[in-house]
């Protein structure tokens, strides 16, 4: 059985999925299976949501109409909808299509049709993540968990201009000093990108990129 790739000792600093990681994820779910299909869309749904909120998740928690969403209670069972793109949308309504007509039922079933497991879900990322590591060679260098696709979806809405305390209510996060961290990660990404460029005047020197703000995620 494929185990997640963790490091002996201090964890690695969390970072964020790119495009092509994340794109060469969703890729290695096989269409013609009953399994992969689920995944796939286990894997597109990843809009921010904890792994506890996607393994409850039932087919009456999706909405497709207009307006579409996902209906979720996280932490001391408080609620939130969670708006769905317009691929999200049609990759869930070809798969609630799949699906019996039970809307308390679970959304992502297993094979007995019971709710998947936190650790089944993690089990399936971690085969899908060996599987697409052999053409997206960058994700062989990374510990990737299902927490940290929540951590890739808030910098996606932070990257794209979306306030922090917006991102706060997205991912039911009380406190927007706890999603402040974000926007922390991404400045020192801005940093980093400007240390590696060297004026015509000045002398080159050895890069030692920060990563305490990138650690913290970790513990989250």
């Amino acid at each position: 059985m494929s185990q997640p790739r963790h490091h002996r000792g201090r964890a690695p600093p969390t970072r964020p999925l790119t495009d092509p990681e994340a794109n060469a994820l969703l890729a290695v779910c096989d269409p013609q299976t009953w399994t992969g299909r689920r995944d796939h869309a286990l894997l597109a749904l990843q809009t921010g949501l904890r792994i506890s909120e996607v393994a409850a998740l039932t087919r009456a928690d999706v909405t497709l109409t207009a307006g579409a969403h996902i209906h979720t209670r996280g932490k001391g069972r408080k609620e939130r909808r969670t708006p769905l793109i317009p691929t999200t949308r049609a990759v869930l309504k070809a798969w609630l299509a799949e699906l019996g007509s039970d809307t308390c039922e679970p959304l992502f079933p297993s094979a007995t049709g019971t709710h998947l497991s936190r650790d089944a879900i993690e089990h399936r990322l971690t085969r899908h993540l060996d599987t697409a590591a052999r053409s997206c060679p960058s994700l062989q260098a990374k510990t990737v968990t299902m927490h940290k696709l929540r951590h890739t979806a808030a910098m996606r809405l932070l990257l794209a201009g979306n306030d922090i305390t917006v991102i706060a209510l997205w991912l039911g996060h009380e406190q927007v000093s706890t999603t402040t961290i974000y926007l922390h990660t991404e400045m020192t990404h801005k940093q980093q990108a400007i240390d590696r460029t060297t004026p015509l005047t000045a002398t080159a020197g050895r890069y030692k990129p920060p990563d305490p703000l990138l650690t913290f995620l970790d513990n989250l």
